[in-house]
């Protein structure tokens, strides 16, 4: 079973899917449904497009370079058949898979630290503003505190 990769999107093509446009001079492309052929004939650009793998990893948003990735690459080198070598490949395939994993939650982590630093910032300066809106309740507690004690001088000054 042969999967593909959609050339405006990057998403995974199964057999039997999607749309495949030839051009003139043979170039073949082969789009994952007709959202992606659309915005490909639009001429729209995949990276600064939202939704595409592409603008995801321009915008920082994924783990664009990484050392696993090369290795994902070197992997589809035929080799003769040794049992194992094998055994020893798809050993170090989950290996990858694995340390892949560790640094994409990492990555996400670190991302997610610098959001929440910015965010308590956010969180002190709207406090700093509407500090008002706390300190209302103490506020009135103590005009009430006011007023009685005016009250009481003023019934002490008719008594007398």
């Amino acid at each position: 079973m042969r999967l593909v990769k959609c050339y405006f999107c990057s998403s995974t093509i199964y057999p039997g899917h999607g749309i495949q446009f030839v051009r003139n001079d043979n170039k073949v492309f082969k789009f994952c449904r007709a959202k992606c052929h659309k915005a490909f004939k639009k001429h729209r650009n995949p990276r600064k497009v939202r939704w595409t793998k592409a603008f995801r990893k321009s915008a920082g948003k994924e783990l664009a370079i990484d050392s696993t990735f090369e290795f994902e690459r070197n992997r589809n080198i035929p080799v003769k058949y040794n049992r194992e070598l094998w055994n020893k490949s798809l050993e170090a395939i989950k290996r990858v898979q694995e340390i892949k994993m560790k640094r994409q939650h990492q990555y996400v982590k670190n991302r997610l630290k610098a959001n929440t630093a910015a965010l308590k910032e956010a969180d002190y300066e709207e406090v700093k503003q509407n500090i008002h809106i706390l300190e209302e309740p103490k506020v009135k507690k103590e005009a009430k505190i006011k007023r009685a004690t005016q009250v009481i001088q003023e019934i002490d000054m008719d008594t007398d």
